[in-house]
């Protein structure tokens, strides 16, 4: 099982950034989908999460209106479009995946670095 996060970086406020996790090993299709992050000195906080089919959608309040997450199930894969970026949003951004039908089947990611500055 991976799931290999991409497309974190530095970025100047108000910026834009698409994160990616690309999946292998489970079936994907049958999993919740979600970005969590970790800001240094922080605990881990959910950013948004999308059901096994993409039917339904959450999101944590901080980030409303300005992220969307997303994801391909032919191509095994969840997006995290993340806009109007503050400083705030700088942190190690994971992506996990459990089982629909069993929270016991889960995984994370490594995650990928997102720096917000000027």
């Amino acid at each position: 099982v991976q799931l290999v996060e991409s497309g974190g970086g530095l970025v100047q406020p108000g910026g834009s950034l698409r994160l990616s996790c690309a999946a292998s090993g489970f079936t994907f299709s049958m999993y919740t989908m979600s970005w969590y992050r970790q800001a240094p000195g922080k605990e881990r906080e959910l950013v948004a999460a999308i059901t096994s089919a993409g039917g339904s959608t959450n999101y944590a309040d901080s980030v409303k209106a300005r992220f969307t997450i997303s994801r391909d199930n032919a191509g095994n894969t969840v997006y995290l479009q993340m806009n109007s970026l503050k400083p705030e949003d700088t942190a190690v951004y994971y992506c996990y995946a459990v089982f629909q039908y069993s929270h016991d089947l889960n995984y994370w990611g490594k995650g990928t670095l997102v720096t917000v500055s000027s």
